[in-house]
């Protein structure tokens, strides 16, 4: 495992026309010598697609989307981006056209402009403006003293964790990346923010290379494919109702733990 400030070491090839095309082929990874997260990872996200990975804590679905970022380098295998291995890329290149939303959002101690442009003098308070109202939360910043120029506090304490996501959707919208990485949060999120972040989810990843780390059935139920992780191998894969129609499968147990068994039998 390398740490990230030493990926860079030997230059590498710039990205840039980008179509959205993703390929793990045979991934192996791990953090601790001989203790591998990832065993043998193989799928393929084709352009525009939503792809949803579920499966307990643990089962390496940070890991997998940490890969892609190339915040490690992986063990063995490839990792492909329209069939350019991203081992061989620059590193700013590459996250150029990746937007990364997380559960853990961080902001820094400023304007929520400010958080959401990083302070690049090339996006307009007009164009994020609009960004918003685009992806349906326009509203709800109007709503905060001072709307878009409302200051937070540093991890944006005095925000929802919800509200935070918002903000970090919004973000990531802004830069229109050809691929967008979400984990979506599992901590308790209110009524209306729940909404808005489910507008949101549907309006960022449509025509959009997509891969979600998925807690919410909607999410779940509209993906184009869903991949089951269980102890770093992928045991599953395949669309909602196909993985719903394994008899004793994993990712219909995890689904009946999770979700009401009658939702099932009206599948």
């Amino acid at each position: 495992m390398e740490a990230d400030e030493n990926l860079e070491k030997g230059g590498g090839k710039e990205l840039k026309a980008v179509q959205g095309n993703i390929r793990f082929e045979n991934v192996r990874f791990e953090y601790t010598p001989n203790e591998e997260v990832l065993k043998g990872i193989t799928f393929e996200v084709k352009q525009g697609q939503t792809v949803a990975i579920v499966g307990a804590t643990g089962a390496g679905k940070s890991t997998i989307i940490n890969l892609l970022s190339r915040f490690y380098d992986i063990k063995s295998g490839a990792i492909y981006i329209d069939e350019v291995d991203i081992s061989t890329l620059t590193l700013d290149s590459l996250r150029k056209h990746i937007g990364v939303v997380l559960q853990d959002v961080f902001l820094f101690a400023d304007s929520i402009l400010n958080n959401i442009t990083l302070q690049n003098p090339q996006i307009t308070e007009e164009e994020v403006i609009q960004a918003a109202k685009d992806i349906g939360i326009h509203n709800f910043l109007m709503q905060l003293p001072e709307g878009y120029h409302y200051n937070v506090k540093e991890r944006g304490t005095m925000l929802s964790a919800g509200q935070r996501q918002l903000i970090a959707f919004l973000r990531a919208y802004v830069y229109q990346p050809e691929i967008l990485i979400l984990d979506e949060a599992t901590s308790s999120v209110d009524t209306y923010s729940e909404k808005l972040i489910q507008q949101a989810t549907d309006k960022i990843t449509r025509g959009r290379t997509s891969i979600i780390i998925a807690h919410r059935l909607t999410t779940i139920e509209k993906a184009d494919k869903i991949i089951v992780l269980d102890k770093g191998s992928i045991v599953e894969m395949g669309s909602h109702r196909e993985l719903l129609a394994l008899e004793n499968g994993y990712y219909r147990n995890l689904y009946e733990v999770q979700f009401n068994k009658k939702e099932i039998e009206n599948q």
